[in-house]
């Protein structure tokens, strides 16, 4: 019977896996880190495969430390870093570059220029959330430039 949740939560610089019972209480927990890159001043990324790696690693470590078995896992639940991009070849499903990490400000400039230019309202009212730079960062751009 399932009767656990699995909880992932893949971070700036670590995956962690939780296992709660039915009644909400940790049953076992697992995290790795994994590298960040610094190609260049102001640029943030992360390998892919370190990203899927180390998330699948803690699931494996947190099943088998707690000896709960696969099918006793009712739910997950995943969280993660939202903002970071990653591409992919949708023909081959590989990765086409590192992620870009949600700190990289490798497009700041053309996000100020879009600022600059009172645009912020309507980037805004585009994409549901804040005009600062923080989350103002158009990826795909900064990808081109990889």
């Amino acid at each position: 019977m399932s009767q656990y949740l699995l909880a992932i939560d893949q971070g700036t610089t670590s995956s962690r896996a939780i296992i709660f019972d039915a009644k909400g209480v940790r049953v076992g927990q697992s995290q790795q880190e994994f590298p960040q890159h610094f190609p260049n001043d102001g640029w943030v990324e992360h390998d892919p495969n370190d990203l899927w790696q180390s998330t699948l690693t803690v699931c494996q470590n947190v099943l088998k430390d707690t000896g709960i078995d696969a099918d006793a896992i009712a739910s997950i639940g995943i969280t993660n870093q939202r903002e970071t991009t990653v591409l992919w070849d949708t023909e081959t499903g590989e990765t086409v570059y590192n992620a870009i990490v949600w700190q990289d400000r490798r497009t700041s400039q053309y996000c100020q220029s879009l600022v600059d230019k009172d645009y912020s309202e309507l980037v805004q009212s585009k994409q549901a959330c804040s005009s600062t730079l923080t989350f103002l960062r158009p990826r795909f751009v900064g990808s081109r430039e990889c």
